[in-house]
């Protein structure tokens, strides 16, 4: 008895026995962990079936947008000749700023230096807005301010990832994507995201803004405008519809034959399903791409006849962002300005700001107006979020020896119109002279 009793111990305090016997324990917490952690994910996760990976999928919470429309200003356009309104800023004119940075990002800093366009009060909420866009500045009744954005980069392309996909870096989902993977959308015969360039170009990051990153590549945003429609969507010349149906027929049918061979390979059935998207859609965009049914009015609201040749071609991209909404596209998002080019063909406004921004403010001004108003008119905007952005600020000097702003991460500003949005009133500040965000300041990351 007595040996047996001290075997008992020895087994029950031996160091080597208690690991061992504890490590069968500890795994097993480990294993419950990781299922549990596996089941809050695969809850979180929307379930998506591979043969139809647009289809509409419920949100967790009820929401009152349906769709999405953002105007992106490529280049960076600034705060302090658009919607941040600074008197303080022009009284001090020609000041030195003692507490501001000797060098930003192009070369040493100059002087303070005034909006340069003058504010006046808007509708009924008295909101200071800049004669540059006079037509915008209507809309400030039915629409919500954020002046003090920051963002983590000072350069166009990553500040354009961080605004699009929440990273400086490339490789991650834009919001577009992440968007229309959770969701779906309600039309299947044309794409779930649409990106519409501007007519003068790509913006700096390019692809990156509608890009899917990690997600399967069938969320990505389709590029196109009223000017450059999809590539490749119609068949050769020398294929007679009657061949080109055929081959079409003979096509699904073996796509089918393979896919029912192989019924768990995911990836063969979004391919798959991609295909017929894209054969849906040799019908669907040249009907959507027609603004040949817009009246003579809508034309005119939009400024798409005006003799402005670069001004009428963003107001036909502005028309087709809507005919996509009501279409049932559930991401549409619509650039304003191109690439790097020294402020000639988007908002980057170093050396000739009041003169560049003459000519951007005129093609964006009317147009942008007029895409919320139409939407709002048919009833579209109660289901419908409108977000005017850009990817950052601009200093209150000038660049030394220019007339333009350098680029300033510190404070800018965004605006949101239409579902769940409550219109008429603003939200956080920069400083007396728009240096930089000091109440309620926001990161893009709380804008997405």
């Amino acid at each position: 008895m007595k040996h047996l009793h001290h075997d008992f111990r020895r087994g029950m305090l031996d160091r080597r026995g208690f690991l061992g016997s504890t490590s069968f324990s500890l795994g097993s917490i480990a294993l419950s962990a990781l299922i549990q952690q596996e089941k809050a994910v695969s809850a979180e996760s929307p379930l998506i079936d591979p043969t139809q990976p647009q289809r509409s999928r419920p949100s967790h919470f009820p929401a009152k947008a349906k769709n999405v429309v953002v105007i992106f200003c490529a280049g960076a356009c600034s705060q302090l000749e658009t919607y941040d309104y600074k008197p303080e800023l022009a009284r001090q004119d020609g000041q030195t700023f003692a507490e501001g940075p000797a060098v930003t990002f192009q070369g040493p800093s100059g002087n303070l230096a005034k909006p340069q366009y003058d504010f006046r009060p808007r509708g009924e909420s008295g909101k200071m807005v800049s004669e540059m866009i006079p037509h915008l500045g209507e809309l400030v009744d039915d629409i919500a301010f954020v002046h003090s954005l920051t963002s983590k980069s000072n350069t166009h392309g990553p500040a354009e990832n961080f605004l699009s996909t929440g990273f400086t870096l490339d490789g991650f989902p834009s919001i577009g994507a992440w968007i229309t993977y959770a969701l779906g959308a309600e039309n299947q015969n044309l794409p779930a995201f649409v990106a519409i360039p501007d007519p003068r170009g790509v913006p700096q990051a390019s692809v990156n803004n509608w890009g899917p990153g990690f997600l399967p590549a069938f969320f990505q945003g389709t590029p196109f405008n009223s000017s450059q429609p999809i590539r490749n969507l119609h068949s050769p010349k020398s294929v007679t519809k009657g061949a080109d149906i055929a081959a079409k027929n003979l096509l699904k049918q073996m796509n089918r034959e393979h896919l029912n061979q192989n019924p768990l390979d995911a990836q063969l059935a979004a391919r798959i399903a991609s295909y017929e998207l894209a054969a849906r859609m040799q019908l669907s965009v040249p009907e959507i791409s027609d603004l040949g049914t817009e009246t003579a009015e809508t034309l005119t609201l939009y400024g798409a006849d005006s003799p402005n040749e670069t001004k009428a071609a963003f107001a036909k991209n502005c028309i087709l962002a809507r005919r996509l909404i009501e279409q049932g596209v559930r991401f549409v998002q619509v650039f304003n300005g191109a690439y790097a080019s020294g402020g000639k063909l988007n908002w980057d406004g170093h050396q000739s700001l009041r003169d560049q921004y003459d000519i951007h403010g005129e093609i964006l001004d009317q147009p942008a107006a007029a895409l919320f108003k139409d939407l709002k008119q048919r009833g579209l905007l109660e289901e419908t979020l409108v977000v005017w952005c850009t990817e950052f600020g601009r200093m209150p000097m000038f660049q030394k020896g220019a007339k333009g702003r350098d680029h300033n991460p510190a404070g800018f500003t965004a605006w949101l119109g239409g579902a769940g949005v409550k219109s008429g009133v603003s939200y956080g500040a920069t400083d007396e002279i728009g240096f930089k965000a000091v109440e309620n300041v926001l990161s893009v990351h709380d804008l997405n």
